[in-house]
């Protein structure tokens, strides 16, 4: 067995026979609260024992969550509740109508049962250690499993928490697509159409002077000067939208490409194989160069890094300069349009920018969505 692997299956062994005491002294006292106010409810002395019995399971089931989490690395958000008014027959009131009471009160009660059947097998694992490494790890994650069901968010408000986020991230992308195409505009007109409009007019007065040719020389050479030069621009305004390189080679090659034309000195590190979707690497290719761009012009720094890795789900992108920081995330600026181009795609774009520096910009891109 890998030595990675031991850390989890003692873990996990040890969840399974700790945990019995726990699910004894649970069942004991959420079965016990709850069948006497059932039984009292009628003399009112039973409301205030049903909100305990339901105090109790909510305290056990936060303990519950904390302790999933840290024995078998399973992270169980806590469920979203329904708002309660003032006073003891309201909260029992709100309480009794909401399924997350109810689930919890359930997880406390089966627990107990489980927990037998996760104690032998812990007791078991112990005895015969090849049990212990295939079996216990997966009695671990069927538990997991169920304590993020029972104990975490409902599937309804899941969801309706994924349709806000694809919402927000929707209306983030319309901004972003609509701020990128003021942009090309705004350069297509100051740059090169102005380029392309001296150019016309230099072959205009060109032509009206043929009979002289030291002139015509001249205006020609100016011409041709800010053909060249409309021509760059447009090269540098295709290459912001889309590097060619990106599309041909990838990651590694363009922001390689792109590093050696910054005035600075950029380190850079890629490591994303197998290759990342196309959306992924053009929104990774354009928070490194507005970054990069941004970090140029006012972060008065000398060098920076760009470090690009992968795993199974997410890309992660980390540009970090040696300028004087203060940098933030506001609205309306360049780095509000990276963390929207970023929310494109589901991601998340984190600054960290301490007065002195040094400034870290972070983009968690997930290759599935």
């Amino acid at each position: 067995m890998p030595v990675t692997q031991r850390p989890r299956v003692v873990r996990t062994i040890g969840f399974l026979i700790a945990s019995f005491p726990l699910r004894v002294v649970a069942f004991v006292l959420v079965l016990a609260t709850t069948l006497l106010g059932i039984a009292t409810t009628m003399l009112w002395i039973g409301i205030p024992i049903l909100i305990t019995a339901t105090s109790t399971a909510r305290g056990l089931a936060r303990a519950e969550r904390r302790w999933v989490r840290v024995m078998l690395g399973v992270d169980v958000p806590p469920p979203r509740r329904h708002p309660h008014g003032a006073g003891l027959l309201l909260t029992w009131q709100t309480r009794l109508v909401d399924p997350a009471t109810w689930r919890e009160l359930l997880y406390a009660l089966l627990a107990f049962p489980l927990g037998i059947v996760e104690f032998v097998a812990g007791i078991v694992s112990v005895a015969v250690p090849p049990f212990g490494i295939f079996v216990a790890p997966r009695i671990g994650a069927m538990h997991g499993a169920l304590a993020l069901s029972m104990l975490g968010p409902d599937r309804t408000a899941q969801l309706e928490a994924r349709s806000r986020q694809l919402k927000d991230s929707r209306a983030r992308g319309v901004d972003a697509v609509e701020a990128e195409r003021k942009r090309i505009e705004r350069d297509l007109h100051d740059g090169a159409q102005q380029r392309l409009v001296a150019v016309a007019m230099s072959l205009g007065r060109a032509q009206l002077k043929l009979d002289d040719p030291a002139a015509v020389r001249e205006l020609v050479g100016a011409a041709h000067t800010d053909a060249k030069l409309a021509v760059s621009e447009l090269r540098d305004l295709a290459r912001g939208i889309y590097s060619p390189v990106l599309q041909d080679r990838g990651l590694d090659a363009a922001l390689s490409a792109l590093t050696a034309r910054m005035p600075i000195h950029v380190d850079v590190e890629v490591t994303v194989e197998p290759r990342p979707p196309a959306p992924v690497e053009t929104t990774t290719y354009f928070i490194v160069s507005e970054t990069l761009i941004n970090v140029a012009k006012h972060a008065g720094a000398d060098r920076a890094s760009v470090r690009v890795t992968r795993d199974d789900d997410t890309v992660v992108v980390e540009i970090i300069d040696n300028g004087h920081g203060g940098a933030s995330v506001r609205p309306g600026g360049g780095l509000a349009g990276l963390a929207d181009r970023a929310g494109t795609i589901d991601g998340v774009l984190t600054v960290v920018s301490p007065a002195g520096g040094p400034t870290v910009v972070r983009a968690d891109l997930p290759v599935r969505w």
